[in-house]
């Protein structure tokens, strides 16, 4: 028997936040900077995680700057 899985995902989860200087150039928006944990999943089995630092609109969560 075979079995064919290609269902792939990923997910965004802040972990911290704090205030930052500036506005957002998209919808004018304050700016946080935030560390961020991405995990991607391999049906339904996380394969991969990664950390990093971007500053996030706090309106409409748009990436302004990351930090990798």
């Amino acid at each position: 028997m075979v079995f064919y899985c290609f269902l792939v995902d990923q997910t965004r989860r802040v972990l911290q936040s704090k205030p930052a200087a500036g506005t957002c150039s998209r919808c004018g928006g304050g700016a946080r900077v935030a560390d961020i944990r991405t995990a991607t999943r391999f049906c339904y089995v996380p394969f991969y995680w990664k950390s990093w630092r971007a500053v996030v609109c706090t309106s409409c969560g748009a990436v302004l700057r990351s930090y990798r």
